[in-house]
């Protein structure tokens, strides 16, 4: 499931100003950015390939961004996760961590906090 992405960030957010905020913010950094805003939409974009890192929000309208990263390392992605999301509660980011995640992200952020975890997500593929 997983290729090379490069400098590709997949933006998993259903709230249209945020994910425009930090496509905006990452694309001034010159990584090439896809939104999407829904869960089924992510995992068929992952899956053609061509993504470096993924930005995910958990609180989506088809399913739980858990379920999203759970469904990705079933099916053997290594992709790097970054999640961007407004649940602090401690057991998702636990289960995040468990999954994988190279990053967790509490809204609002910092730009810098976001384009951090981006570029330190791309160095470690």
């Amino acid at each position: 499931m997983d290729t090379e992405g490069g400098r590709t960030v997949l933006i998993l957010e259903d709230d249209p100003l945020i994910a425009s905020f930090m496509a905006k913010a990452l694309g001034k950094k010159a990584y090439d950015v896809v939104c999407v805003d829904r869960g089924a939409a992510a995992l068929e974009r992952v899956s053609t390939g061509g993504v470096g890192v993924l930005l995910l929000d958990l609180g989506l309208p088809d399913m739980d961004g858990l379920e999203v990263l759970r469904r990705l390392r079933s099916a053997g992605s290594t992709l790097p996760v970054v999640v961007v999301t407004s649940r602090s509660d401690p057991g998702d980011r636990v289960e995040a961590t468990a999954l994988g995640v190279h990053g967790y992200i509490v809204k609002p952020f910092p730009l810098a906090d976001l384009v951090s975890a981006v570029e330190g997500s791309l160095a470690g593929r």
